[in-house]
């Protein structure tokens, strides 16, 4: 059950200026870095991308999202509007992620991870993405996590690989979630157990009602 990173490839942002070299090879580099500015420079007038963060130019990243310090996001990445990926924040090739989304510091996204509207990642949460994993296994497979929209993960947490959390359900820090997760669940522990419901505030509603904003939970 662990996260694998796919070989690198595409283009990234860099903060450092493009070299000098003016051989076939420094042409080729220089004709890159200026496509690679004008894709920053077209990607910040909507975006804040920090000067140490690594994003592919192939990567997709919507109106006011802010990526900050050490962050890398690979290619074929979409992240919606409105999004916050902290320090050191790692997303792997061709994750999804939804609008309004907050991914706190030291997230790693694997390939195989969808993350749905307004959902929270807490510091440190590890996903994963193949569930039988060894170091030399050339056919291994993904297994594909989904987060639903709303869904809180707490500090600490791991989301084994082929499970989903439904929406507005809350994990509590350090569990390890090993199945799915109900809608407006509230789990905690290793493994991950149902101790109550959340309402889509984030209060407790053991009852089927929130006190605190009156919303109703669906059935379970």
């Amino acid at each position: 059950m662990a996260g694998h990173r796919h070989r690198e490839a595409g283009g990234a942002f860099h903060s450092r200026a493009p070299g000098t070299d003016r051989s076939r090879s420094g042409r080729r580099g220089h004709r890159y870095w200026q496509a690679v500015t004008q894709v920053k420079e077209k990607a910040v007038k909507d975006v804040f991308i920090h000067e140490t963060a690594n994003v592919s130019p192939r990567a997709q990243i919507g109106a006011g999202t802010k990526v900050w310090m050490n962050v890398q996001i690979r290619e074929d990445a979409q992240i919606g509007a409105g999004c916050i990926i902290s320090k050191d924040a790692y997303i792997d090739h061709a994750v999804r992620v939804g609008a309004g989304v907050k991914i706190q510091n030291g997230v790693s996204v694997y390939h195989g991870v969808t993350i749905e509207d307004e959902v929270f990642v807490g510091p440190n949460v590890a996903f994963t993405n193949d569930y039988y994993p060894r170091a030399q296994n050339p056919d291994w497979q993904v297994r594909a996590t989904l987060i639903e929209k709303g869904a809180s993960l707490g500090a600490n947490s791991t989301i084994v690989c082929g499970h989903t959390v439904g929406t507005y359900a809350m994990v509590g820090a350090g569990s390890v979630v090993t199945k799915n997760v109900a809608p407006y669940a509230l789990v905690v522990g290793n493994p991950a157990r149902p101790i109550g419901r959340v309402c889509r505030c984030g209060a407790r509603a053991d009852n089927g009602a929130c006190a605190a904003c009156g919303f109703k939970l669906p059935p379970e």
